[in-house]
């Protein structure tokens, strides 16, 4: 389906997916103000600011096309494109990425076609400042010559640094290296045995695909929230829009069989399709040398499922997959510049890795049946050998082989193993073609698995099936009841070829029992897809195309295939070493892994609503667990004769019990090898081993004393001397899950592993912790280089993903940091003879520095008990005495961070075969567990809910008159408002007011009135008053307080007067207004006598209340015929300087008025805001600050106690006044009455206010 991208710049920037019948917008606000077109549905984007940065606010609108105006926008591309992958957040910008370049390079079925991605756009919605930049061109045809970043440019153009980098470069690199795939017409995530849709038919639910192979997940995810929310029509529409795109990443591709080479397959002379798929898996994604092995979550790396179809007209579908994946052990292998000569490291002890095992192959029985494992590591070489024995350990206590236990025979197992050592059985005479002799293994397998089949055309005979057969409905004959997983140490060079041969078993079987026998021409176009099948996988994980390809596609190996070979092995070193840390980065990117990465969320005002109060109810669907950690440091002095020695003093010291067998050990040592040239550049780990076992038997000896859990290792990690070994009771095994170590070195500024640091992060529950030991700088007065050993470990250590030890809930560090005290020799060894710890304590280095900010900073350290921990004299309790004499300092330290962490013990142990002490410290951690199926089930409840409370989006409000979507101010009014404490209304905005009309709302017809608190019994009201007059003659009330909580007795609408006399005084007002102009005084207002307006009138003047004011009165006459009762109480006349400052201010006054003149005043009713009670001579009023002029000053003190409150400035009412006065005040009077700011024609006709003057 053809479609477009346009771009619109103003009012506020828009990019548009349009097809022949829908538009996708995304648009961008630069200010909290958005609007929002004629749209179906809507959803507002707002992500949290970064640095301070503007806040990117994004608005999806999913419309007809017919109903968007494309007058303002303009073509992005000259070419049409194919869809969208998604958003993304980069640098707090907002992109979208659209596919702009595909070809199609497969057809599985009839109308089931398959995409290839050559090129992808990203294009920013919150700014134009990368609207005009152009990347390198990428290319579309990978080869094996790569550039340093890792990726493939166009030919000729290498890597030329652009003046300024597009922040998607390497994303767009990536996308468009030619291994992302598509399709619009079927599930390309699940295997056509899995697929129920009928053959031909091009819909599939969403909702299937399997997200552990969908690459885009991460950016569509926003998108795929998006459509849940629309209704049922609008989903089906935007399925059928196309306009969303699934990718996966592998390979795709189709080859054509003539119909010459199965002749007794089809009668049709049509040709058939011989397709391969591969699907790898995104869950344990990355590059060669950073991604091995499984983790806690049961994935593994390079994980491919490969399936093979054969279609043949008219309708008959064979398929058969394999899958592949990495060892399903915790283990990591170096990096290299030799090939062959990368150390393998098993990271985790049996009892740690068998949970995630049985999770590994627990999954594939459920997806698959029942599993044949294909190992063809070797079993020569060491590392390879440790790993092919532990692969047989696990195996054998997989709840899946029990055999042992539930006298099973070997044929009813649901996993089985066959070691198949490649390079041995192929190193003869015969090669590669001696691999074929693995066929005898697995044969009675291949034969029990079966492979999947479905015809269209067996059921043509029975005129029931006719209807079905025309829709292309297949019937299943057979279906595949197992699958072989096969894997060498990368699942490249040797599974490739092995799979290949499977692969071909399965076609054969499949053609024998169809009586027919393929043509060579079939089994060449078949080993040429899976020589090419080996290349992409290969390049996609180490960078270079398949080894052992040349025997794969031509049945032989020729010079150029061997000479091609170690090419590609060269290659794969030198991107291994250099460019796949990049590549890493980019995937992480892409998958949304990457620490601090900011997921773009597309909401709406139901999904923020709902948001917030998921998070105040966390306590329903979360809980926290209090675990005892147990920390120590020893340094060993390159000593190992100390691990046959009693070590429960120091690992099971005397504690209260709680703290007796903690759920986590740490165990820090340093110096465990002597540091000699030869062992600075490498690491033993013989002798950490050993010490390993030593802590594990001595830990279960106290657990089996005190009848609890057996420890097991959980994870270890050296650095030449520096060592980290992690122990876990076996119970909670099931709750620790991403475990990672990390090393970093800092002897001989980084090149050497003398000094340094190991860590190891672990997720307990859903409580991150990090644990580090470390080694420092030596010397008395090195504690600068100390200081800088800390900041490069502290920012330079990153685990997977980028993760920094700060990036964790709790942090322990422990070893010899080596800070000294800062006193002399004798002075420290008096001060020890004297246990005067805290003068010591004052002088230590580590302490002052802590407190001066300029090492670790925001840690805790307790409070130090024990006396310095370093020199000793070897099995002594006697300091160093030799000829160094070295100055008795706390170098052994454990310090901590973390809200969530509790120090109970800090002490040392008694332990006497090295020159420290080991010290130790317990700790009580608070960890959270978070339910996160109870918290998804919250969250729908919820939304469900409040969409049935609210009746829909508040965005897609459609106006009562003009029945479209209304223009939006603010987007906070889409999010809706709520109660911050129980009891209060809901907060207003510049919209809405909840005050206004006593909390009657008037709903439109296509949205009812939002809802309000339930503990509120104000509700919500718009911020325009729809307040009418309960009759055409009345009047608002002058009498009302002005402030609207006051509370009064006093009726809103009052109704005037009809009396004769009160119609004839407005002529004594109009002759004293014309006698005051005459005088040149500046005239006041006239009052209007129309006793009340239209509604319609009412309601405009309302709206011009805020926006308009009349001119204040001039100084009335009637302040000089004031009463005798008035002129008795006057004060004495002013001094010179209040009449000074009265004459400046009437000025003002009065060169206001004219030139508010110019301006008429409205003639409408409005409501009297400013006509309160206050006695109008008080001092305070604006109409006596007048009348100062022709008043003597009085005291200070007398002027405060006339004076009435200046907060809120008020006036008694007339009625009052003419009491007081004896006699009814004339509308002059009352005109004078009025403040400066009063609005005198919303009062109507003076005349005419019954209740201001007291009838006699």
């Amino acid at each position: 389906m053809s479609m477009r991208i346009l771009l619109r710049e103003q009012p506020q920037r828009a990019i548009a997916l349009v097809t022949s019948t829908h538009a996708l917008v995304f648009r961008h606000s630069h200010s909290s103000s958005n609007g929002v077109n004629n749209g179906a549905t809507s959803s507002v984007q707002s992500l949290p600011a970064h640095g301070g940065a503007t806040v990117p606010r994004c608005i999806v609108d999913f419309t007809d096309a017919a109903s968007l105006d494309l007058t303002d926008y303009r073509p992005l591309s000259t070419s049409s494109i194919k869809g969208t992958l998604g958003l993304i957040t980069i640098n707090n910008d907002v992109f979208l990425c659209v596919v702009s370049g595909a070809t199609r390079v497969a057809t599985v079925r009839p109308n089931e076609n398959v995409e290839r991605i050559l090129a992808v756009e990203f294009f920013c919605l919150n700014s134009d400042e990368y609207d005009s930049i152009l990347d390198d061109d990428i290319n579309p045809y990978p080869t094996d010559s790569l550039s340093q970043d890792g990726f493939e440019h166009g030919q000729g153009q290498g890597r030329r640094e652009p003046a300024f980098e597009h922040p998607c470069l390497t994303l767009k690199k990536l996308l468009s290296s030619g291994s992302f795939y598509y399709s619009v017409d079927f599930d390309l995530t699940n295997r056509l045995q899995d697929r129920q849709e009928s053959a031909g038919n091009a819909t599939f639910d969403f909702d299937s695909l399997d997200e552990g192979l969908l690459w885009n997940s991460y950016m569509i995810k926003p998108l795929v929230e998006f459509r849940s929310r629309l209704r049922r029509h609008e989903r089906q529409a935007l399925d059928s829009s196309r306009i969303l795109t699934y990718s996966v990443r592998g390979f795709v591709h189709s080859l054509d069989v003539p119909t010459s080479t199965l002749p007794g397959l089809t009668s049709s002379k049509s040709p058939s399709t011989l397709t391969l798929i591969s699907r790898l898996s995104c869950r344990r994604a990355g590059t060669r040398f950073n991604s091995r092995g499984i983790d806690d979550d049961g994935n593994v790396a390079n994980f491919v499922e490969t399936e093979t179809v054969l279609w043949t007209p008219p309708g008959l579908c064979f398929s058969y997959a394999q899958i592949r994946g990495s060892v399903p052990l915790f283990w990591e292998q170096a990096t290299g510049l030799l090939p062959g000569h990368q150390k393998i490291q098993i990271t985790r002890s049996p009892e740690a890795t068998q949970p995630a095992f049985d999770k590994h192959f627990e999954r594939l029985e459920l997806s698959y049946g029942a599993i044949h494992i294909i190992n063809l590591l070797s079993e020569t070489k060491p590392g390879e050998t440790d790993l092919t024995r532990a692969f047989r350990y696990h195996v054998a206590r997989s709840p899946l082989n029990g055999s042992s236990e539930k006298g099973l025979s070997s044929e009813n197992q649901l996993l089985k193993e066959t070691n198949f050592d490649f390079h041995a059985e192929t190193r003869g005479p015969g090669g590669y073609e001696s691999a074929s002799m693995i066929k005898r293994f697995i044969d009675a397998s291949a034969e029990g698995f079966a492979y999947y089949l479905a015809d269209v055309t067996s059921e043509a005979s029975d005129p029931r099936r006719g209807a079905e057969k025309a829709n292309g409905e297949a019937t299943i004959v057979l279906q595949q009841e197992g699958i072989f997983r096969t894997n060498c140490l990368d699942c490249l060079d040797r599974t490739n070829l092995v799979q290949t041969i499977v692969s071909q078993m399965a076609l054969e079987s499949f053609l024998a029992h169809r009586s027919e026998r393929a043509r060579a021409d079939l089994w060449m176009r078949h080993s040429t897809l899976w020589a090419d099948n080996g290349d992409s996988l290969s390049k996609i994980y180490a960078g270079t195309g398949a080894l052992k390809s040349s025997f794969t596609r031509h049945g032989k190996m020729s010079l150029a295939g061997a000479l091609s070979d170690a090419r590609k092995s060269a290659t794969r070193m030198y991107i291994n070493n250099f460019a796949d840390k990049g590549r890493q980065n980019t995937i992480d990117m892409l998958l949304g892994r990457l620490m601090g990465q900011t997921p773009v969320h597309l909401f709406d005002p139901i999904n923020d609503y709902v948001t917030s109060e998921v998070l105040k109810r966390a306590n329903e669907f979360s809980s926290s667990n209090v675990i005892q950690i147990w920390a120590g440091t020893l340094n060993l002095n390159g000593r190992s004769i100390g691990a046959e020695q009693d070590l429960s003093p120091w690992l099971c010291p005397n504690v209260a019990a709680a703290q007796q067998n903690p759920e986590v050990v740490a165990v820090g040592f340093q110096e465990i090898v002597e540091l000699s040239p030869q062992q600075i550049m490498s690491t033993d780990p013989v002798i950490r081993q050993v010490w390993e076992n030593a802590v594990r038997k001595t830990l279960n000896k106290n657990a089996e004393k005190h009848a609890s859990d057996e420890y097991v290792l959980l994870r270890s990690g050296q650095l030449v001397g520096a060592a980290l070994a992690i122990f876990v009771k076996k119970s909670v095994l099931p709750e620790i899950k991403n475990v990672e170590g990390s090393v970093k070195k800092t002897g001989m500024s980084g090149m050497a592993g003398n000094k340094g640091a190991v860590a190891i992060r672990i997720e307990y529950a859903n409580t991150s912790i990090c644990f580090v030991t470390a080694h420092l700088a030596a010397g008395f007065a090195n504690y600068e280089e100390r200081n800088r050993d800390y900041r490069t470990i502290s920012h330079g250590l990153r685990f997977q993903r980028n993760r920094s030890i700060e990036d964790h809930d709790t942090i322990i560090w422990m070893g010899d940091f080596n800070y000294r005290i800062g006193l002399s020799d004798e002075k420290v060894r008096l001060l020890i003879h004297r246990n005067d710890l805290d003068a010591l304590y004052s002088n230590d280095q580590l302490n002052l520095q802590m407190v001066a900010g300029l090492t670790f900073q925001y840690y805790s350290e307790s409070r130090i008990t024990f006396r310095p921990t370093y020199k000793f004299n070897i099995g002594t309790d006697e300091y160093d005495t030799s000829e160094k004499a070295r100055i008795p300092a706390w170098c052994d330290r454990v310090l901590r961070k973390g809200t969530n962490l509790r120090q109970i013990n800090y002490d040392i142990a008694p332990l006497r075969f090295s020159d420290h002490r080991p010290v130790y410290a317990t700790f009580q951690c608070t960890v959270n567990s978070v339910d996160e199926a109870a918290k998804d089930r919250l969250s729908r409840d919820l939304y469900a809910r409040r969409r049935a409370d609210i009746g829909g989006s508040a965005a897609n409000r459609r106006s009562a008159n003009h029945g479209t979507v209304e223009q939006e101010d603010e987007d906070d009014d889409l999010i809706g408002y709520d109660s911050i404490e129980p009891g209060l209304p809901p907060a207003s905005s510049d919209r809405r007011k909840w005050w206004l009309d006593n909390g009657e709302l008037e709903p439109t017809p296509s949205a009812p009135p939002l809802p309000f608190p339930p503990n509120c019994t104000t509700k919500e009201a718009p911020a325009r008053s729809t307040t009418k007059p309960p009759t055409a003659s009345s009047i608002l009330n002058p009498q009302r307080p002005s402030n609207p909580f006051s509370p009064t007795d006093k009726p809103n609408w009052i109704e005037p007067s009809r009396s004769k006399s009160l119609q004839q005084r407005p002529s004594t007002a109009s002759k004293s207004s014309t006698s005051t102009s005459a005088t040149g005084t500046a005239p006041t207002a006239s009052v209007s006598r129309s006793t009340a307006a239209s509604a319609s009138e009412s309601q405009r003047s309302q709206s011009q209340s805020q926006s308009r004011k009349i001119p204040p009165p001039a100084p009335p006459p009637v302040a000089r015929r004031r009463s005798a009762a008035a002129a008795s109480t006057s004060p004495p006349p002013p001094s010179a300087l209040a009449i000074k400052t009265s004459a400046k201010k009437s000025a003002h006054h009065h060169q206001h008025h004219q030139h508010q003149q110019q301006r008429p005043p409205p003639a409408v009713p409005r409501k009297p805001a400013s006509l309160s009670p206050r006695s109008p001579l008080s001092p305070s009023s604006p109409v006596t600050g007048r009348l100062q002029q022709q008043q003597p000053k009085q005291p200070k003190q007398q002027q405060q106690q006339q004076s009435s409150p200046p907060s809120l400035p008020r006036r008694e009412s007339a009625t009052a006044h003419a009491t007081a006065a004896d006699k009814k005040p004339t509308p002059t009077q009352i005109t004078a009455l009025m403040d400066d700011d009063a609005d005198i024609s919303s009062m109507g006709d003076a005349t005419q206010w019954q209740p201001l003057v007291p009838q006699r």
